[in-house]
């Protein structure tokens, strides 16, 4: 039976529905990378909005599903980071139930998970101490690691503001890492996705930040097990990468560059850790078995039919990423609602969110046609667009 839905605007019309791209919904776990999927949170529907937040604005069971789901297909969950609203809507009180409830679920797996600790539960755009952010990060690493889970040392918009120079960051990251018990990853976060992270290491010059980086793993390798890159500046993660000390990971975020850096070269490749692979978690899997097989072409044929639609959802402005991930995971039928907390569900148009499920479809991303083409319309129709 073909399924058709009409697609309104220009160049809109009859567009018809592919089937699914027929991928195991359960899968090992690679054995030649590390890969995370960076999770995002479901809103309830009834309670959800810009105005509201904490107690009853999340639908936890649905929240919980969606990690079920990456967790079967083999690849690990990045818990409480920017894929999960930390810093637009997602406030610390949320993010703890969300880490306990995360943590709590992958230990009856023993399932792979790390989770973004930050110091977003100091008061929002007031001035804060070098002091006073360095205990707001030992607080949230304590949390993580008292649970059993191993934190993402994710940049902090109140140090970016407090911060004068390098040695600024190096103080307040060498005193967490003296802190925490065991080995963490760091986070490198782009200006594309938080304009407020500008200057982050203590310099606009990249290559400058790059070096107090690389001092600061230099000087810490065994507490610092890697480190995220979301620069999203393919070149530059390859340099940095192979001038990492031994045994320090390099977990690739260019939701743009996936592909070839985790296929990587004679040199080494990247790990992954990934907003994208939160939308195409049973496609990012298929292909990464195909890697453990040694078959860097099939892991090609597979993997690079995604990079249209990564690329499309995190166009910019960038950080409204996040309503991609949620509109796709809404038209296949993993949440009840396109609802966000924060009221993020407008962070796009609705020919941007057409032109996702255009370019989701021609990958056989949906897995029950005829529910996604019943959402779209039902979508549209509340627009007076169906």
């Amino acid at each position: 039976m073909t399924i058709t839905v009409t697609i309104p605007g220009p160049g809109g019309g009859q567009h018809v529905l592919h089937e699914g791209h027929g991928y195991p919904a359960v899968c090992a776990p690679s054995v030649s990378r590390e890969a995370y999927a960076a999770a995002h949170v479901v809103a309830n529907p009834l309670t959800a909005s810009m105005a509201d937040s904490g107690e009853g604005t999340i639908d936890w069971s649905a929240t919980l599903r969606i990690r079920e789901r990456i967790w079967d297909l083999g690849l690990g969950v990045a818990e409480a980071m920017d894929t999960a609203q930390r810093g637009m809507g997602l406030p610390w009180s949320d993010a703890q139930t969300l880490i306990d409830l995360t943590l709590t679920a992958g230990r009856a797996r023993n399932a792979a998970t790390v989770v973004g600790v930050s110091t977003d539960q100091l008061p929002e755009n007031l001035p804060a101490s070098l002091e006073q952010i360095t205990q707001a990060y030992i607080e949230q690493v304590e949390f993580v690691e008292q649970r059993g889970g191993t934190p993402v040392l994710m940049a902090s918009r109140w140090l970016a503001a407090t911060a004068r120079t390098a040695d600024d960051y190096l103080q307040v990251y060498r005193a967490v890492l003296v802190a925490a018990r065991g080995p963490v990853l760091l986070h490198w976060l782009g200006v594309a996705f938080d304009a407020r992270l500008e200057g982050y290491w203590g310099s606009t010059d990249l290559d400058v930040a790059t070096r107090t980086v690389l001092d600061l793993i230099e000087s810490e390798p065994a507490k610092i097990a890697g480190i995220k890159i979301s620069l999203l500046d393919a070149a530059r993660e390859v340099r940095l990468r192979r001038q990492l000390p031994a045994g320090v990971k390099l977990f690739t975020g260019d939701d743009f560059n996936y592909v070839d850096l985790i296929a990587g070269d004679e040199l080494g490749h990247s790990h992954a850790l990934l907003g994208a692979f939160a939308a195409i978690t049973p496609i990012a899997a298929a292909a990464l078995a195909r890697l453990d097989a040694s078959d860097v072409d099939g892991y090609r044929r597979i993997l690079e039919p995604t990079l249209p639609l990564s690329r499309l959802v995190f166009q910019e402005p960038t950080q409204y990423y996040k309503t991609g991930v949620a509109w796709l995971s809404y038209l296949n039928g993993d949440q009840r609602s396109f609802r966000m907390i924060g009221g993020l569900d407008s962070g796009r148009n609705i020919a941007h969110l057409i032109e996702l499920f255009v370019t989701a479809n021609d990958i056989g991303l949906f897995r029950d046609p005829a529910l996604t083409a019943h959402r779209l319309n039902t979508y549209l129709a509340a627009y007076g667009l169906a």
